[in-house]
């Protein structure tokens, strides 16, 4: 056994001192997860607007308006708002000029906007538009009253008083998509962080098979069966070692999202089962490349193209709720789209190691298939050389 293991920890010690995984193994998958989850998490649709104008009543209620419709809001002066308008960093411009503020004391409720292209924009525009009715409304409300003799003050202090005391309907919103219902538990970065652990997971395996090659061809692959080390001990060691540097790279992703952008792995030990059955997969899979093909730049080829290729299919890339019918069948041919299902029953919907054996059984039988296949090949490809 200390045979097997010292044989794994070379090829692990090996792919750690190539410097070129700190950063595609240690640093690109987490700036892939910021990049996903800004891009498709809660704060892609954020609503934000930005307000111009020099500080007035109007100015204020807006703002205090617009906030309580959870819509983001920062004062800014013309130039600069216009700026972030275009470059996409705002959905809309309120401009609350000098003539627009003296108005609004007569009742007078209006500001010049400036929509941006963004999705929400128009979202945004329907909101001010609601809040600025809500001000014209109030207004209307003092001026009647400041015009039978109520002092303003009192005017405002008991139509405050009057909102204070009076209770909002309540909307209760049933989600009937079936769509969004499974997406309803996902965290920002839930789906960027668990899709980049099963494509880098994949990935450095199959790149990693390139020190089989060369081990292979410089002739350390014979050179230790001289020594009293068996077939089964080279090839349970090259299993192994390939099987190591899949969960490391699965587990740093895990450790790493989970610390820097808060990834909920839900029940830790059903996440740590399915990914060791997904390594077990990517490690069978890099034997099979790593016995079949001599070269190394090849085999850095093929497993880059075949890595990426599969991840695509597999969901890691775009969830597989979006699929067609028959994209969702062929992604069920690849050990990704069974990782990502088991991911999104643990993530998502709270699930446990009981609630996903049969991902767990599929991804098991793959993992055997290959390792099977790879020893093979690997004992074939050494009996050929001697």
């Amino acid at each position: 056994m200390s045979t097997v293991l010292a044989i794994a920890g070379t090829e692990l010690r090996r792919f750690l001192r190539d410097r070129s995984n700190i950063f595609f193994a240690l640093i690109l998958p987490l700036l892939l997860v910021l990049m996903i989850g800004l891009q498709f998490g809660e704060d892609a649709s954020a609503r934000r607007a930005l307000v111009v104008g020099t500080e007035s009543p109007l100015r204020a209620d807006l703002i205090t308006g617009l906030q309580e419709a959870d819509v983001r809001v920062a004062v800014r002066d013309r130039e600069s708002a216009l700026e972030q308008l275009a470059r996409g960093r705002a959905d809309i411009v309120l401009v609350v000029d000098d003539e627009a503020a003296a108005a609004y004391g007569s009742g007078d409720v209006g500001v010049e906007a400036v929509l941006g292209s963004q999705a929400t924009a128009p979202l945004v525009q329907r909101q001010v538009t609601s809040v600025l009715s809500g001000l014209q409304t109030r207004e209307g409300q003092v001026t009647a009253l400041t015009s039978r003799g109520v002092d303003r003050a009192l005017a405002e202090a008991t139509l405050d008083d009057v909102t204070a005391s009076s209770s909002a309907p309540t909307l209760v919103v049933r989600n009937l998509d079936e769509r969004e219902q499974q997406f309803s538990g996902m965290g920002q970065f839930d789906f960027g962080a668990s899709g980049q652990l099963l494509l880098f997971t994949f990935l450095s395996s199959l790149t990693g098979a390139a020190t089989l090659i060369q081990a292979r061809r410089l002739g350390v692959v014979s050179r230790t069966l001289a020594a009293p080390v068996s077939a089964f001990q080279l090839i349970a060691g090259q299993v192994l070692g390939r099987f190591a540097i899949a969960f490391f790279q699965g587990a740093y992703i895990m450790a790493a999202s989970s610390l820097l952008f808060g990834v909920d792995w839900g029940d830790l030990s059903a996440s740590l089962v399915v990914l060791l059955m997904f390594s077990l997969v990517s490690a069978g899979a890099a034997m099979v490349v790593g016995s079949l093909l001599d070269s190394e730049g090849a085999a850095a080829g093929v497993g880059i193209g075949l890595g990426l290729v599969l991840a695509a299919l597999g969901g890691s890339m775009s969830p597989l709720e979006f699929f067609p019918e028959t994209m969702r069948a062929v992604a069920n041919l690849t050990p990704h789209a069974w990782a990502y299902e088991a991911f999104a029953d643990i993530l998502r919907r709270g699930a446990g190691l009981g609630d996903v054996l049969s991902e767990l059984g599929v991804l098991a039988g793959m993992a055997i298939a290959l390792i099977l296949l790879g020893s093979w090949l690997l004992r074939r490809s050494v009996a050929r050389a001697m």
